[in-house]
């Protein structure tokens, strides 16, 4: 009986595994999701990937108004309680921010602020990083939201 549980777990497992090969191969853009871009190899598609992506969706600060609750903190550990934490101090900045983890194609995210409305954030290191990042740049070093974009924006672009 242990043994043929064993073997399910272990086939469950195995298809999971070939599922996540298959969603994130190369050979199938439509499946490899928002993070892995389509590049062709013609000399077109080479000059395009030199070119820095679009940047993700924010808002601007006249859009920003009344925005829904971030989780609290207390719900999570170590980073992402702190970037939750943080989200809740200064949530019109993050809502002025573009998400780098490109959640405004996969989910719809209107700002970096929408990460932390639901768990997305807690499993999402850029998400995370990005709200720290923000929270010191504002807290810390007294930059508006504005400049604190254009920052976020220069940083992540280049790594992209």
């Amino acid at each position: 009986m242990k043994t043929r549980l064993l073997f399910g777990l272990i086939g469950v497992l195995a298809l999971g595994a070939g599922l996540l090969l298959l969603m994130y191969s190369p050979s199938n853009p439509q499946l490899a999701g928002s993070h892995q871009a389509n590049v062709a190899h013609d000399e077109s598609s080479h000059a395009a990937s030199r070119q820095r992506p679009p940047v993700p969706a924010f808002m601007d600060a006249s859009q920003v108004g009344d925005l829904p609750p971030t989780l609290p903190a207390e719900k999570f550990f170590g980073k992402s309680r702190e970037a939750y934490a943080a989200a809740k101090e200064i949530p019109g900045t993050l809502a002025q921010l573009p998400c780098y983890c490109y959640c405004d194609k996969a989910f719809g995210h209107k700002s970096l602020h929408t990460c932390f409305v639901d768990d997305h954030a807690s499993q999402c290191a850029v998400c995370v990083d990005e709200a720290l990042l923000a929270y010191r740049l504002q807290k810390e070093e007294k930059k508006t939201p504005e400049q604190v974009r254009q920052i976020i924006i220069e940083k992540y672009s280049a790594e992209n």
